[in-house]
């Protein structure tokens, strides 16, 4: 049966209190950052996306410069703090330490990043100073990780920035599509008002880009436009009984739980969640936290081949949920309008595909799981209409552009997930940057 506040407001507070807490001493702190062989040729910042002179931030807080660190961070990435909180560092920055190669446990650098970034936030340094505005006036869509880093960036430079917003909150995908463990409602809000404290940055909220506003309003009222409103349509499974009642997508479900108190948000006895990539494991770890008797991750290929981290799946198995493997939806199966069951196709791996990873094949076998719930993790889409709408070169929706961030449009820019049609908050982070500098060029 699927329904609300199954769990004691005490679970719900454990369930979701902050999975990765930071270092419990200074002294913690020193230890790990002397760990760190301040390498010359560090590989950690070549994996970064935004490049963050890792070894200079650590070596600033070895030598208990704090206040230094966090501006090392904040710099390359003003979403230092959050980022240090949801990257995949097993693939990038830690996944990079030269420890790795003698079998040794790697610098914890998100631990560290966190650590300088949060007091920076705690104490509310003003650790960059906002040239004379210049009277020039840039326009940016969305409060998202690209889109505040380039109003940042942009600020820094004199430019008055307007960012709309269509959210009641910025931080994008980090106030509204992230496990709610991983980082709070508070925290986002707390970012999001440090990096608007430089100044010279004015959000206006409940702004919805094609519906309040249009590129040629804004073409008409601003020197420049960035826009940066990343995806947000959930792929469908395109099966038997998708509409019926206690079939969800993934985004909307994050969505209303890190909207609402957790005690609001409705969830299955059994629920399956189709998918395995991080939004996947976010909505069946969060749904076994809300109450859940039994998750299923289904997944149409092995663990080789799976879009998440080892670290991320070794949270849903913690959590007790069952991974089934080489398995695809094939039909819901409702009563009286409501999910019974889900049968899914057993498959087997063939010759790679587009992306490189063997293509699944039906072994004409199937599957059927008992539940009540099924969450579509399935991948997201681009906008394609709204792009679509304002006849802006698109690949299916996804923004084409030239030398990282022009479009087809004179004075239009844009970056992040409408462009790349879905990565990491890092890499929304470095578009932003990409997209401030072709402005300003554009600009002078």
């Amino acid at each position: 049966m699927i329904k609300n506040n199954r769990l004691t407001s005490e679970d719900y507070q454990e369930n979701f209190k902050d999975i990765h807490p930071p270092f419990e001493t200074n002294d913690a702190a020193l230890i790990e950052a002397n760990r760190c062989l301040f390498c010359y040729d560090a590989p950690c910042i070549k994996s970064c996306p935004t490049s963050i002179n890792i070894p200079k931030f650590i070596k600033q807080i070895a030598t208990e410069n704090i206040k230094g660190s966090a501006h090392t961070i904040l710099s390359s990435n003003i979403m230092g703090a959050g980022c240090s909180k949801v990257c995949p560092v097993e693939k990038l920055c830690e996944g990079a330490c030269v420890y790795n190669l003698m079998d040794e446990t790697p610098i914890h650098i998100a631990k560290l990043q966190r650590y300088s970034t949060e007091i920076a936030m705690e104490k509310k340094w003003p650790l960059f100073k906002r040239k004379a505005s210049i009277g020039k006036r840039v326009a940016v869509i969305g409060a998202g990780p690209a889109g505040l880093s380039c109003a940042h960036v942009l600020s820094r430079e004199g430019i008055d920035v307007t960012i709309f917003e269509k959210e009641e909150k910025g931080g994008g995908l980090m106030t509204y599509g992230i496990a709610a463990y991983k980082v709070t409602p508070d925290f986002c809000e707390d970012e999001v008002n440090y990096i608007l404290s430089i100044g010279g940055i004015e959000v206006k909220y409940n702004q919805e880009f094609g519906k309040n506003i249009s590129i040629d309003q804004l073409k008409a009222e601003f020197d420049a436009v960035y826009l940066a409103f990343g995806v947000g349509l959930a792929r469908q499974l395109k099966i038997p009984g998708e509409e019926l009642e206690g079939v969800v997508d993934a985004i909307s479900f994050i969505y209303e739980l890190r909207s609402n108190n957790f005690s609001s948000i409705k969830v299955g006895d059994s629920v399956a969640v189709i998918g395995m990539g991080m939004t996947a494991i976010d909505a069946a770890t969060q749904a076994k936290r809300l109450g859940a008797k039994d998750v299923y991750i289904v997944y149409r290929r092995t663990q080789d081949e799976m879009p998440c981290t080892e670290k991320e799946l070794n949270i849903a198995k913690l959590d007790g949920c069952n991974i089934i493997w080489l398995a695809a939806p094939n039909e819901v199966i409702g009563k009286n309008g409501k999910v019974t069951n889900l049968i899914c196709d057993k498959m087997k791996l063939g010759e790679p595909d587009t992306s490189g990873r063997r293509s699944p094949e039906p072994t004409g076998e199937t599957l059927n799981l008992e539940v009540d719930m099924v969450i579509k993790a399935a991948g997201q889409m681009p906008f394609e209409d709204l792009v679509k709408s304002f006849n802006l070169e698109n690949n299916h929706g996804k923004i084409k552009v030239e030398q990282k961030s022009i479009t087809n449009f004179k004075g239009v820019f844009a970056g992040g997930d409408c462009v790349n049609g879905g990565r990491e908050v890092v890499d929304a982070v470095q578009a932003g940057k990409d997209g401030a500098k072709a402005i300003l060029n554009f600009i002078f």
